[in-house]
């Protein structure tokens, strides 16, 4: 079974602390459904059309578990705590 990778590219920060409470409960919520942070920063260099943006790679098992994942009750209540905060493009991509 291939790997998934969630993946967030984040455009434009509008509150840091709603960003701070969102990580409190997002990084646990991740976690326990199986997650694994590869990634979490600003590109150490770009190319292209690249942005120079915060970007966050996590992976897991299968694409199931991190769909689950993000619709679990406990990430739920971290993109409540996220609100209006952040202006961010996420995805799920299946492994090669």
């Amino acid at each position: 079974m291939a790997k998934a990778y969630w993946i967030s590219l984040y455009r434009a920060v509008h509150d840091a602390d709603k960003l701070a409470a969102y990580a409190k409960l997002a990084g646990p919520a991740i976690q326990a459904g199986g997650g694994r942070f590869l990634v979490r920063g600003m590109p150490s260099k770009t190319y292209e059309a690249g942005l120079d943006q915060r970007t966050v790679v996590i992976e897991f098992d299968s694409v199931e578990q991190a769909i689950a994942t993000h619709d679990s009750a406990g990430y739920k209540a971290a993109l409540d705590a996220l609100g209006d905060g952040v202006e961010r493009d996420m995805r799920i991509v299946e492994g090669a």
